[in-house]
């Protein structure tokens, strides 16, 4: 297994010195991340959905801030797994795309991960469930969780396998466990609450990663959450494993809050819960029957339901609860609100693209340095870049050459092109985006050069 950096030097260099003894002694959060699968922005029922069950992130919603406005880093998975982890958009930290086993792009030891840096301020950490951030999984050739700050961990490389019904992928801490009797989301959940009565250092905070597999393909759901829709199944059976899989996941998370209430951690415990990218297929055959709230566009998409995603977050004390908040916020924004909660500092030696959102906590605005910004280079559509800025968005061809903008406010489905009706504010934004691809291009290693390329060379020798 790859070495980590010393705790210590790492502060040390990246940060002007090691915390102090009052630093040290302060009372810092629980935290615990969970991340949803391909779930659509639509598809729970704090977020408008009628027909899906989601009692727990329902009851969730009440004691959470909800941000209407919230977004994946990318459109596809991995991306916003580093953009998460690193507090920066995923060109610059070198996960561009999706991650196929035996792939070269992996999460580097060279970026610091909120894993890392939660260690060096007395964290224990975990993570349970779907990693996706190398190609070489639990392999010596690449940096595994435990590589980037997690001294317990519960993976998969990338989805559960051979389905969400009684996998045989899993790993612990570098051990495969080969076959495990239950649903994925149980799994991880069951691990999760094992981790925190038994194995953490219970003098310490903790942050404890719970990446769920549900709602992506392969789908498979237990009975008692299809029962769930009875009419559903007995008409369009793929549409009631889609919807009873979100229900499926919903029934974890509730475990895993009880859980944590019956053993007194909730009181100063941030929760995060959100999605990778917005909903699988067409959504009107098959498995992938994921809701985007009436978005344009769906996963691989730059438009707004491919990145817009459910975002809350929930502080006791510290976060208002069953409030919903407007202003954009995105997945790299979680690395620097979370260290700044555990009384850290980011990093100086790099771009951090994400803000601390803890102002918004007191009702006050961000300032908002980097502008939100997303590329994918296998878009379903001609535009594989996008900006958004204010109510605006803005997509472009990866040549830059041909360009979309809407405004949000007034247009949430983007049906309306703005490019020649609002010239100043296009040329504005365009300039903006122009300038910030450019930076962004010359940072992380160029796997996504000639990758489309590569692909098709190894296709062909295969």
């Amino acid at each position: 297994m790859l070495r980590s950096l010393c705790p210590l030097a790492v502060v040390s260099v990246f940060f002007g010195g090691v915390p102090n003894d009052a630093d040290a002694q302060a009372k810092k959060p629980n935290i615990v991340v969970f991340l949803a699968d391909d779930l659509g922005y639509g598809d729970l029922g704090c977020y408008g959905n009628t027909v899906i069950k989601t009692p727990n992130l329902d009851d969730f919603a009440k004691t959470a801030l909800k941000f209407t406005h919230g977004y994946s880093a990318s459109s596809v998975c991995s991306p916003s797994r580093s953009a998460i982890l690193t507090g920066r958009t995923p060109y610059r930290n070198g996960v561009f795309t999706w991650i196929p086993e035996g792939s070269e792009v992996h999460l580097r030891t060279s970026e610091i991960t909120l894993a890392n840096l939660l260690r060096m301020l007395g964290y224990s950490t975990c993570h349970v469930g779907k990693w996706h951030l190398n190609g070489l999984f639990n392999s010596p050739k690449q940096p595994q969780p435990g590589d980037h700050g997690y001294e317990w961990w519960l993976a998969t490389q990338n989805n559960a396998g051979p389905s969400h019904m009684n996998p045989k992928n899993f790993v612990r801490n570098g051990k495969a466990l080969g076959e495990i009797k239950g649903v994925s989301s149980e799994i991880i959940v069951n691990e999760a609450i094992g981790w925190l009565q038994k194995e953490r250092d219970k003098t310490k905070p903790f942050l404890l990663s719970v990446w769920f597999h549900e709602p992506h393909l392969p789908i498979e759901t237990a009975e008692k959450f299809q029962d769930l829709y009875p009419d559903i199944k007995a008409k369009d059976p793929d549409r009631a494993q889609h919807h009873g899989n979100v229900s499926q996941m919903d029934y974890a998370v509730g475990k895993l809050l009880r859980a944590l209430e019956a053993m007194k951690l909730t009181g100063d415990t941030i929760i995060v819960f959100t999605s990778d990218n917005g909903p699988e297929g067409n959504g009107i055959k098959g498995r992938t029957r994921g809701s985007t709230g009436g978005l344009r566009g769906r996963k691989r998409s730059l438009y707004q339901g491919g990145i817009r995603v459910p975002f809350m977050i929930a502080w006791p004390g510290k976060v208002p609860p069953g409030k919903t908040n407007d202003t954009p916020v995105v997945g790299s924004d979680l690395f620097p609100t979370l260290v700044n909660a555990a009384g850290g500092k980011i990093p100086l030696d790099r771009v951090i693209d994400g803000v601390n959102l803890a102002p918004l906590f007191a009702g006050k605005e961000i300032e908002r340095k980097t502008p939100l910004y997303f590329r994918y280079h296998g878009a379903v559509e001609p535009f594989k870049i996008s900006l958004r800025q204010g109510d605006y968005t803005l997509l472009a061809t990866a040549n830059l050459a041909k360009f979309e903008m809407y405004n949000l406010k007034d247009d949430p489905k983007e049906t309306k092109n703005l490019v020649e009706t609002e010239p100043k504010v296009f040329e504005r934004m365009r300039a903006t985006l122009e300038r910030l691809n450019a930076e962004i291009e010359k940072e992380g290693p160029s796997w996504w050069k000639g990758y489309a390329e590569k692909k098709k060379k190894k296709a062909k020798a295969k």
